[in-house]
């Protein structure tokens, strides 16, 4: 049976889509219906079940279920005959996601995309899975079978299945009614058992959380790295940046990072980190970017700084979209096979660099490359024995192996490494998901500004200060921020924003004002604070709301509290509101923050893997008040902001500003000529520092104190 609102030469009504996702479904034989109304009213009007299936453009199980089964004609016409399909795509609509998520992780046990959910016409749920095979397999009953069980179902004992719909949704509900919480009651203490819990779980020998398939956290990392600056380690208790740095260079090292083209893949298959699922996040490479700067930060060490620069560059020339800002994803497939563009046989190096060269030699050596190779897929035999590049060694051991000037091996393997990316540039590429999401755009623009202040580059914030322009200027309607905008055919379609743009963006708009001291970007930042706070906050229960008060009702409204591939809303808002509270001396703000993380500190040690970002808020809440003020026009305080740049200071107010005014720690602050530093702790104040070494000095005596990076450790 053919789609009944077809388009042009036979598409379905997804054609008429924004969603990158969505479209790719387009030509199925399926009926498919986006999210909303008309869908619902068929529904009630035919009396039909709602097949609701939900994925995301860079999935590579939902294009194999795509192609098993949505392009399959008899099983369309099934779906057709029986239900009311419809497609979300879960980066548009993750208030959508969230709910039938939590409905499927009740119902099954587990949950994962393509998501799988049948409801009733009043949009309750009483069915739920992920994946199914065209037939049954591996222990799953395959989805023609499940059709008809449904039906079945939904024809026979219709008022059965009403009631477990009802009775589903009500302990939904039940489940994401938090009780006002108390006061935030965790301490240092606290916090070392929660960094105990993650130590139990760490890998010794090869860095990260857990076996595999294993993922790189960015949160719970970024959290090790402030307990430790910020002294909440015990005197006896081992070191936490220690854990986090070997995960940095293990990772960097392994094939989850792509070390052609740079960037991240999104998790690693096996323990480690060396065989990636290919698809690359824009989520993941802007967090892992400002982690690996905070570990050069923390050490010095030039690594970190190389792969957090490459990994920017990397969303530059991968995901940079033609009106600006960046795409959501690269897509782990390549002609339809995932991996297939970033593999490499023997012969292919052997090509590019030139058979029994000393370049061969050198890439071999470099990037892990053998004859036999280090991969291997059972579905796709031809790519059997090619190679997931790795870095494993450094230019120093490459040097000494080949009995050449480490310099010369640098240069060499810089110009090798660019004819292969070249190469690589000439194969098929990954498809790309081009929606503009504000959320994740908020997450790069505090990379690239944070990248600009701490690697001195002035490409980054110009990258950063384009950005901000485009999500402050094109990312709203009226006053309010938007969660994605796309134009179809002349028409300009968006989704209203959630509670993780608001802080995203937020939290971004705050990392520029610190690198270029314009006050706007704070009173921005501010200004999505407070409608925060006015759109998302549960005045009964606390915390916020990962929708708008105004927004679509859907059969729950609820509040993220764990984090999952980015920080959680409530978190991420926490944060923000913390921030604000020290730089406007707000103690509602501060107040309001305590509260979220309030909600989660029953869970916060038990299952600290999960809440890193709400451990962060915790810590600045906690920290001892620090602030350095850098006044004088950029050129001139700019010496001093490179020496405040150089250390890692988690929780200080950074407040740069050409003169004084404009906030409480900047009054009475300014310079007739030249620039000055005003380095403060607990409202005490060092005499103002005019030249970098000065700065240092007090710097430096503020490290070493009681809370300041790397005490007790020597890692500062």
């Amino acid at each position: 049976m053919a789609p009944t609102d077809a388009g042009a030469g036979g598409r379905n009504r997804l054609a008429r889509e924004s969603s990158p996702y969505l479209r790719q479904h387009a030509d199925n034989p399926v009926d498919w219906y986006p999210w909303g109304e008309e869908a619902f009213a068929r529904a009630r009007a035919e009396q039909k079940p709602v097949l609701l299936s939900v994925g995301y453009s860079t999935c590579h199980w939902c294009h194999v279920m795509a192609h098993e089964s949505f392009e399959n004609a008899a099983i369309a016409e099934r779906m057709n005959e029986w239900f009311v399909s419809v497609k979300v795509d879960r980066e548009e609509r993750p208030d959508v996601d969230a709910a039938y998520m939590l409905a499927t992780q009740a119902l099954s046990g587990q949950g994962g995309w393509p998501m799988t959910v049948f409801l009733t016409p009043e949009r309750e749920p009483f069915y739920a899975g992920t994946y199914y095979p065209p037939e049954d397999r591996h222990g799953r009953p395959g989805f023609p079978r499940l059709l008809e069980s449904v039906h079945r179902a939904w024809e026979e004992r219709r008022g059965d299945v009403l009631r477990a719909a009802g009775s589903i949704t009500e302990r939904l509900e039940a489940a994401v009614r938090y009780e006002r919480p108390g006061e935030l009651e965790l301490d240092a203490a606290a916090a070392e058992r929660a960094v105990a819990r993650l130590r139990s779980d760490y890998d010794p020998r090869w860095g990260g959380f857990g076996g595999a398939p294993k993922f790189p956290s960015p949160s719970t990392l970024e959290f090790l790295l402030a307990h430790d600056a910020l002294g909440d380690r015990g005197a006896d208790a081992p070191s936490a940046t220690a854990m986090v740095l070997e995960t940095l260079r293990r990772m960097a090292a392994g094939g989850i990072y792509d070390p052609l083209g740079g960037g991240f893949a999104r998790y690693s298959v096996d323990e480690r980190w060396l065989v990636p699922h290919f698809e690359k996040m824009l989520y993941d490479n802007a967090q892992l970017a400002r982690l690996y700067l905070h570990a050069h930060q923390v050490t010095g060490d030039a690594l970190f700084a190389r792969i957090a620069g490459e990994t920017l560059e990397a969303i530059e020339d991968e995901l940079a979209l033609p009106g600006g800002g960046y795409a959501a994803a690269l897509d782990a497939d390549s002609e339809g096979i995932e991996g297939k563009y970033y593999l490499w046989s023997a012969a292919d190096v052997a090509e590019v660099v030139g058979r029994d060269s000393g370049e061969e030699r050198l890439v071999r050596l470099a990037y892990g490359v053998s004859e036999g190779g280090n991969f291997t897929d059972p579905h796709h035999p031809e790519l059997t024995g090619r190679n997931v590049l790795t870095r494993e060694r450094t230019v120093e051991e490459l040097a000494a192996e080949l009995g050449e000037p480490a310099a010369a091996v640098e240069e060499r393997l810089g110009s090798a490494r660019r004819r292969l990316l070249d190469a690589r540039l000439r194969r098929i590429p990954p498809h790309r998901d081009e929606k503009l999401l504000a959320s994740w755009n908020g997450l790069v623009l505090a990379a690239l500004a944070e990248a600009a202040r701490v690697l001195d580059e002035p490409r980054y914030l110009a990258r950063a200060e384009r950005l901000a322009a485009l999500l402050w200027e094109e990312m709203r309607d009226g006053d309010r921020l938007l969660h994605v905008r796309r134009e179809v055919g002349g028409e300009s379609r968006h989704v209203s924003g959630m509670l993780e743009d608001y802080a995203f963006v937020g939290l971004g708009l705050l990392e520029l004002y610190r690198a270029r001291g314009d006050l706007g970007d704070l009173a921005r930042a501010e200004l999505l604070g407070a409608q925060i706070i006015e759109l998302f906050h549960d005045a009964e229960g606390g915390g916020f709301f990962d929708t708008a008060a105004d927004a679509e009702r859907l059969i729950l409204r609820q509040k993220t509290i764990a984090d999952q591939a980015t920080p959680s809303g409530n978190a991420a808002a926490a944060q923000l509101l913390a921030w604000i509270a020290r730089y406007r001396v707000q103690p509602r703000y501060e107040q309001l923050a305590s509260a979220a993380v309030a909600l989660a500190q029953a869970s916060m040690i038990d299952h600290a893997a999960g809440f890193g970002a709400a451990w962060l808020a915790r810590a600045l809440l906690a920290a001892p008040r620090r602030e350095a003020v850098l006044v004088g026009d950029a050129a001139a305080r700019a010496p001093l902001a490179r020496e405040l740049a150089k250390r890692f200071f988690p929780a200080m107010v950074i407040a740069p500003a050409d003169q004084g005014g404009g906030l409480p720690l900047l009054e009475g602050r300014d310079v007739v000529s030249g620039a000055a530093a005003y380095l403060c702790e607990e409202m005490v104040c060092d005499l103002p520092a005019t030249t970098s070494g000065e700065f240092a000095r007090q710097l430096d005596r503020l490290s070493a104190s009681p809370g300041g990076p790397g005490a007790g450790e020597g890692v500062g």
